[in-house]
């Protein structure tokens, strides 16, 4: 990509991120200079959009929100899907991109595949980007960086997971997605996408991929966060088979607890 000039490296302390999904758009941006969060909203749309119409919905997002008058030092989309595989480095072949998908996503002759690594973890996501967004953005802002926020997530709880060797499901609810990502130490165990429209549809597929996975409900450790509270009925409803169950407060040095609680999680650590 050609990067379009900037007029000085001095004003150039903020990055912006920015989150699409069909079905909801966010963004944040972070001043590096205060090291804080200066700007962050997140809207969802009452139904989902076709990737046409997404690329409208951010376009008058973007002018709302004056983005496009800033400068930025960087500027980050995460691509919010359901069309990606988690593939082990050691067998990853980027000639064989649409093999790894074709037997979990359904894919078309004219789509685009592409590839993010996850270093130190061996790990490769292979992907579906909306094209027409990123050239969108390339329009307005030169060079940028994309990625899946299946690769966002998995890096970033990898990296809060640490060192232990417990075996901890994290489950992550927003914009009625549903992502579970199970960890043990420094190994991603399983990783993988829901939409849900209701309670019931909810633990379906949480209930689902714990029996699959063959977790015992009594003995697995779940944390919960996202869109979700102490005490609410997606809460609740989990209790009654999670015995070790708890929010997760993903650690930020930019923000206290209350405002993580209400920027997306993909966002803020895409950077």
């Amino acid at each position: 990509m050609i990067k379009k000039e900037r007029n000085s490296p001095i004003e150039n302390y903020k990055k912006l991120s920015i989150q699409v999904s069909l079905n909801g758009l966010s963004f944040c941006i972070v001043d590096t200079i205060a090291n804080s969060i200066s700007q962050f909203e997140r809207i969802s749309f009452e139904t989902d959009v076709t990737p046409y119409e997404l690329k409208k919905k951010l376009k008058s997002f973007i002018t709302e929100h004056k983005l496009s008058s800033e400068l930025y030092s960087e500027v980050v989309v995460v691509h919010k899907n359901s069309l990606f595989s988690f593939v082990p480095l050691a067998i990853f072949d980027s000639n064989e991109l649409a093999n790894y998908l074709k037997f979990n996503v359904k894919i078309l002759a004219n789509d685009h595949l592409d590839f993010d690594e996850i270093p130190n973890y061996d790990l490769v996501n292979v992907y579906v980007p909306f094209v027409n967004i990123n050239n969108y953005i390339f329009d307005l802002f030169g060079e940028f960086t994309f990625k899946h926020n299946g690769t966002v997530m998995v890096e970033a709880l990898l990296k809060a997971h640490g060192q232990t060797n417990e075996t901890i499901c994290y489950v992550y609810l927003c914009d009625n997605q549903l992502e579970i990502t199970v960890l043990k130490s420094k190994q991603l165990l399983f990783y993988n996408s829901f939409y849900y429209s209701s309670l019931e549809d909810y633990l379906y597929y949480l209930l689902f991929t714990m029996e699959q996975l063959k977790l015992d409900p009594e003995a697995i450790k779940m944390r919960l966060f996202g869109d979700v509270e102490l005490e609410d009925d997606y809460y609740n409803a989990t209790y009654k088979y999670i015995q070790h169950l708890s929010l997760f407060i993903p650690p930020n040095d930019l923000l206290s607890e209350e405002i993580v609680k209400e920027i997306d999680f993909n966002i803020l650590n895409a950077l």
